[in-house]
C-alpha cells in the first residue's frame, strides 16, 4: 500500500527535534494503548502482527499525520477489535464520549501476484533489483527501494510473509536478505557518495540482475 506512512526519503517535512532523557511513555493513556496492543495480539491473538501494521497503513492520511505513535497504536487497535466483531463502533464511541476515527476498509485486492519462493534463491554478493509492485495491501518493500538495484549482503533464515500473513492468504515463510543499496542510486541528487542504505527484503520481492 503506497500510503502516507511510507515516508522513507521523502523531503520537505522539516527536522527532528530530540527530546532530552524522553521517557517511554509521557501520558498514562499512552500505556494502556501499548498494553493493549500487546494483549490483543499474544494474550488474545484477535489479530497477527501484519495485520495490525496494515491497520496504520489504512488511516486517513491527514490522521495519520495528527496522530503521535501511541495514538496510532490505539487506533490500528480499536480498528482490527471492531472488525473482527470484539467492539462495536457504538461501544468505542461510548467510551470516548464521542467520535472514534478508525482505520480504512481493506482493498479489494491486497496482494501482488508474486511467486512463492520456499527455497533461497540468492546468496552474499549477488545482485538484485526489487520488483516495481505497488499493491493495495501490505507490504514491507519500502518505495524509495522498488525498482532499484542492490547487493545481497547477509541470507537470513526464513521468516512470515507479511503480505499473506497480513490478509489471511496461505501462512508460508520465505528467506529475507540484507540488501544494501548506493545512496546515489536511490536518490540521483544525494550528495552522500560514500553512503548507503540496507534493507531487508523478502525473496519474493526481488529478481536478479542478469
Amino acid at each position: 500500500m503506497d500510503g502516507i506512512h511510507d515516508l522513507g526519503g521523502t523531503q520537505g517535512f522539516g527536522r527532528i527535534d530530540i527530546e532530552a532523557d524522553e521517557p517511554v511513555f509521557h501520558h498514562p493513556w499512552q500505556r494502556t494503548s501499548f498494553a493493549l496492543m500487546m494483549a490483543t495480539q499474544i494474550v488474545m491473538r484477535s489479530h497477527n502482527t501484519d495485520e495490525y501494521r496494515h491497520a496504520i497503513e489504512r488511516m486517513h492520511p491527514a490522521h495519520y499525520l495528527r496522530c503521535d505513535y501511541y495514538e496510532r497504536v490505539l487506533t490500528g487497535t480499536v480498528s482490527l477489535l471492531v472488525e473482527k466483531g470484539h467492539l462495536s463502533r457504538e461501544d468505542i464511541e461510548q467510551r470516548a464520549g464521542g467520535g472514534f476515527e478508525l482505520a480504512g476498509p481493506v482493498a479489494d485486492r491486497p496482494m501482488a501476484d508474486l511467486t512463492p519462493q520456499p527455497e533461497a534463491r540468492f546468496s552474499v554478493g549477488d545482485r538484485v533489483r526489487v520488483l516495481t509492485i505497488s499493491p493495495g495491501g501490505h507490504i514491507r518493500a519500502p518505495k524509495f527501494c522498488r525498482g532499484h538495484e542492490g547487493t545481497v549482503i547477509h541470507r537470513a533464515p526464513k521468516f512470515r510473509f507479511p503480505d499473506t500473513s497480513a490478509h489471511g492468504g496461505e501462512r508460508r515463510k520465505e528467506h529475507t536478505y540484507h540488501v544494501e543499496f548506493a545512496s546515489k542510486d536511490l536518490w540521483s541528487d544525494s550528495e552522500a557518495a560514500n553512503d548507503s542504505v540496507i534493507v531487508d527484503l523478502w525473496d519474493s520481492y526481488l529478481e536478479a540482475v542478469l
